[in-house]
C-alpha cells in the first residue's frame, strides 16, 4: 500500500495565510503608530519647542530604552496571561501615547510640553514590547512552533513596511496639517489594529501547564547565544543606515539613496521568497548562508574605497547583499531560540531574544562613530564584515556543542 503523498511546501505555506494575515496586518498598523511620528519628533522638539540636539536625542531615544528594559516584562506577561492579552493591552497603550503627543500641543510651557512628549515616548516603548512580543507568540501559537520562522518573517515584513510607510506619511502630515495630524494618526492606527485583533481567536491555554514556566534568567541562559548572533548580524544593518550616505559622500559617489533602496529591496525580496526556509532547513543552516551573504556585502562596502574596487556599483552591490543577507537571520535564530524552551516560556524567550536586537541598535552607532573618527566612515563596514565572521563562528560552535 502506498503512503499518502506529503503536502507540498507551497500548499502548507498558503494554508497559513488566512491565519497569519490578520495578525500581520494588525502588527503593521501597530508599528505604524511608531513610524509616523518618528521622523518629525526632532522637528517638533527643535523647531516647535526650541530645544537643542541633546534633548532631541532624549525624546527620540527614550522609547528604545524603555522597549529594551520592558522586553522581559512583556515576555512574562505573554506566558502568564496569553499572547492576545499582551497585544490587547499594548495597543491601547500605543493609542494613549498618541494622545499624549496631541496633549503636548495644548501646553504653552515648552518644558511641560517636552515632558509630556517624553512620557508618551516611554509609554510607546512599553506598548511596543507588549504588542511585538504578543504578535510573535500569538502567531507561533496559532500555526505551531514548526512554522516559527515563517511567523517571524511575516512579522518582520510588517514592521519594516510600517516604518517605511510611516516615515513619509508622518512628514507629509506634518507639512500639510502640523504635528496635531501626526499625533492623531499615531493615536488612530493602533485602535484600528485593536478592532482587528479582538475578532481573532486566542491560543487555547491549558488549565495545568505541561511544564513549569522557567525563570527569566534561565530562559535568557538558553537563548543568549542565538540573541548574540542576532545582535552581531544587526550591527551591519545599523551601520548601513547610519553611515552609508556619509561614506558615499566621502568617496565622491552619487546614489546614496539608491543604496538604501537596494538594501530594502534585497531584504524584502528574500523574506518573501525564502521566509519559509528556516522552518524547512533549520535555523543554523539558513543563518550560516545569510551571514556569509551579509558579510560579503559589508566587505564590498568596505573595499569600495580602495584600488580597483573604488566604484559606486561596488557600494550598491554591497548594500543589496547586506539587506539580502540580514533578512533571514532574525527568523532563523528565532526558530532555534523558541525551540529551546517549553511552550509555557516562549513569551520570555521571544522577549529576551528580541532584546539583543535593541541592544545592537543602541550601541552600534556610538561605537562605529568612534571608529569612523579615527579611520574614516568607510572603515565601519570592515567592522561590520568582522561582526558577520564572528557570528558565523558562533553558529558553527553552537552546532558542534549540540552535536556533542
Amino acid at each position: 500500500m502506498h503512503a499518502p503523498p506529503k503536502p507540498r511546501a507551497s500548499s502548507a505555506l498558503f494554508a497559513v495565510v488566512p491565519i497569519l494575515f490578520p495578525l500581520t496586518l494588525s502588527a503593521f498598523l501597530a508599528v505604524l503608530s511608531i513610524g509616523i511620528p518618528l521622523p518629525v519628533l526632532s522637528i517638533r522638539v527643535h523647531d516647535g519647542l526650541g530645544f537643542g540636539a541633546v534633548l532631541v536625542g532624549v525624546v527620540v531615544g527614550s522609547q528604545s530604552v524603555v522597549t529594551l528594559l520592558s522586553r522581559g516584562m512583556a515576555g512574562t506577561t505573554v506566558d502568564s496571561h496569553g499572547a492576545k492579552w499582551a497585544v490587547v493591552a499594548g495597543l491601547p497603550l500605543a493609542a494613549c501615547a498618541g494622545g499624549l503627543y496631541l496633549a503636548s500641543l495644548a501646553l504653552p510651557d515648552p518644558s511641560f510640553s517636552l515632558a509630556v512628549l517624553i512620557a508618551g515616548r516611554m509609554i510607546h516603548g512599553i506598548a511596543e514590547s507588549l504588542f511585538i512580543t504578543g504578535f510573535l507568540a500569538w502567531g507561533i501559537g496559532r500555526v505551531g512552533v514548526a512554522k516559527a520562522g515563517l511567523v517571524m518573517g511575516w512579522n518582520g515584513i510588517a514592521v519594516s513596511a510600517a516604518l517605511a510607510v510611516g516615515a513619509p506619511l508622518g512628514v507629509a502630515a506634518q507639512e500639510s496639517f502640523g504635528f496635531a495630524a501626526v499625533a492623531l494618526l499615531a493615536l488612530t492606527a493602533p485602535l484600528l489594529a485593536l478592532a482587528i485583533v479582538v475578532c481573532v481567536a486566542a491560543v487555547p491555554r491549558s488549565e495545568a501547564p505541561a511544564a513549569p514556566r522557567l525563570p527569566f534568567v534561565r530562559v535568557l541562559g538558553l537563548v543568549w547565544r542565538f540573541g548574540l548572533v542576532l545582535a552581531l548580524s544587526t550591527a551591519p544593518f545599523a551601520l548601513l543606515g547610519s553611515f552609508v550616505v556619509l561614506t558615499f559622500t566621502e568617496r565622491g559617489w552619487a546614489h546614496a539613496g539608491l543604496a538604501l533602496s537596494l538594501y530594502g529591496i534585497g531584504f524584502v525580496l528574500v523574506r518573501f521568497a525564502f521566509g519559509h526556509m528556516p522552518d524547512r532547513l533549520g535555523g543554523a543552516t539558513v543563518s550560516l548562508i545569510s551571514l556569509a551573504v551579509e558579510g560579503v556585502g559589508q566587505a564590498l562596502l568596505f573595499a569600495g574605497g580602495y584600488g580597483g574596487f573604488d566604484h559606486v556599483w561596488v557600494g550598491l552591490a554591497g548594500a543589496a547583499l547586506t539587506g539580502a543577507g540580514f533578512s533571514l537571520v532574525l527568523p532563523a535564530m528565532g526558530v532555534e531560540a523558541v525551540r529551546r524552551v517549553p511552550r509555557e516560556s516562549q513569551g520570555a524567550a521571544i522577549g529576551s531574544f528580541m532584546a539583543f536586537l535593541d541592544i545592537a541598535l543602541g550601541v552600534t552607532g556610538p561605537l562605529a562613530g568612534l571608529l569612523a573618527g579615527v579611520a574614516g566612515f568607510g572603515s565601519v563596514f570592515g567592522a561590520g564584515a568582522l561582526a558577520c565572521l564572528v557570528a558565523i563562528g558562533l553558529v558553527l560552535a553552537m552546532g558542534r556543542r549540540t552535536a556533542s
